[in-house]
């Protein structure tokens, strides 16, 4: 049979117009057999069929949808997987019904009179029970884009296999093809190709996801190692996945050797900061230095980390604003992790009292201010030291921990000062003012008195 690459090759390829106009006169043949068929008594009678089953399908889903919502608004089920199913059927209501009215009518006609008569009712149940069957099915896959192809094609094949017409269509569009040196690249390739690898990424979406399920729910295992566990398990399923697509129809590997070195020396030259971030995400996942949930400060940056990317960690501070921060300077730069072995933070707070004031009683003033502050920590208990004599006060330090940095350093320090402030003043104890006593030395008058006489 004729085809584009049977042709005398052109630029990427030619076509045999012969040929081409052969399919096209045949197609318009298969056509007007078609027609003529539809034209006879039996077949009208079953397109008529297969329009009041339609009609009929569709008052009902009518009926039936506003009172399945209703059942499912008050339908309590702890299983969100069963919820999903339940809304996925009632969402293809319609093609369910038309496919049960079509079986019916199927059985009638078949009960009733000759099998041949009953010929499209029967490749209209088939189509809908595969549409269906598709549709449901394709709600595994997450992807809208991967959902939508393979949701086509497989429907496309299977209507072409109830039809009868799977080689023909392979006929067609393998002769359209083009010939790019010694690669020959048909349409049938091409859809071989894009279905192989839509099927094979939403199998390696789906069992990433199994897997990523499975490791959440080990708690032995550190929060940075699940990240990495996850990560590494998803490149190797899409590597896999489009590895096995390109085998699949027959692409050599080796002949993009020469681009994969090409690429790499790329990398080396153009892209050092994207690898040395892959890198580095790699090496904080590994060393558990950093893991989701630990709250660190970065330059001026502090706050808590919510998430760890290949490229960079994402920190959100208490302001709400969240800060992108490339993975090369978290291993390059200095960072201070508040809760890296745990989350105990120890706080500061200086403040003065008057000389006039008994020390024994102002640290105990201190401390029971502090321990009455909620996030403040009972073990261990806050403590306060004298930490100097000054020039109007005695300089004391209150120290305390909390056990949730990730809730803000700022905002419980402030309730503490606020209840130090409340205890020193029900103790009658003052916060002097800075003061400067000034003596003139009376021989240093007599000398200033005389400069002036002379």
């Amino acid at each position: 049979m004729s085809s584009f690459a049977s042709a005398t090759p052109l630029a990427g390829g030619a076509m045999d117009l012969t040929g081409f106009e052969s399919r096209i006169s045949d197609a318009f043949r298969q056509l007007a057999i078609l027609a003529d068929r539809l034209t006879q008594p039996w077949s009208i009678i079953q397109v008529c069929i297969i329009l009041a089953c339609l009609a009929i399908a569709h008052v009902i889903s009518q009926r039936l949808e506003p009172r399945i919502d209703a059942w499912m608004r008050g339908f309590d089920d702890k299983r969100p997987s069963r919820m999903r199913m339940i809304l996925v059927v009632a969402r293809r209501l319609r093609p369910i019904i038309f496919v049960l009215l079509i079986g019916l009518a199927l059985f009638a006609m078949r009960t009733m009179t000759w099998p041949s008569r009953s010929f499209y009712l029967g490749i209209a149940l088939n189509l809908a029970a595969a549409w269906v069957f598709v549709t449901i099915a394709s709600r595994l896959v997450r992807n809208k884009l991967l959902r939508f192809i393979v949701t086509w094609s497989v429907w496309i094949f299977a209507a072409l296999t109830v039809l009868g017409q799977t080689e023909r269509a392979s006929q067609v569009l393998d002769g359209l093809a083009l010939n790019l040196g010694e690669v020959r690249i048909s349409l049938l390739l091409v859809v071989k190709a894009a279905l192989m690898l839509a099927v094979l990424l939403t199998a390696a979406g789906w069992l990433s996801g199994a897997i990523s399920r499975r490791v959440e729910a080990i708690n032995d295992m550190s929060p940075s190692m699940r990240v990495l566990t996850d990560k590494m398990a998803r490149l190797l399923l899409f590597g896999t996945a489009i590895i096995i697509a390109l085998q699949s129809i027959g692409f050599d590997l080796t002949s993009i050797t020469v681009l994969s070195g090409a690429i790499g020396l790329g990398l080396g030259f153009g892209l050092q900061k994207v690898v040395s971030n892959l890198v580095s995400g790699v090496i904080l996942l590994v060393d558990k230095s950093i893991k989701p949930g630990d709250v660190i400060s970065l330059g001026e940056t502090f706050g808590w980390i919510s998430s760890l990317g290949a490229r960079y960690v994402s920190v959100v501070t208490r302001d709400g604003k969240e800060y992108l921060i490339p993975n090369e300077d978290l291993i390059t730069g200095q960072v201070v992790n508040w809760s890296h072995t745990n989350n105990l933070v120890r706080l500061d707070i200086a403040f003065g009292v008057s000389y006039e004031s008994d020390p024994h009683q102002v640290r105990k003033v201190a401390r029971e201010a502090a321990s009455n502050v909620e996030r403040v920590s009972q073990s261990p208990a806050p403590v306060c030291h004298i930490v100097g004599f000054g020039d109007s006060a005695i300089d004391l330090l209150l120290r305390f921990w909390i056990h949730d940095p990730s809730n803000g350093i700022t905002n419980v320090r402030g309730n503490v000062y606020l209840a130090l402030w409340d205890a020193l003043k029900a103790a009658e104890i003052d916060i002097p003012f800075p003061r400067r006593d000034v003596r003139i030395i009376e021989t240093v008058r007599h000398e200033a008195a005389k400069r002036l006489n002379d």
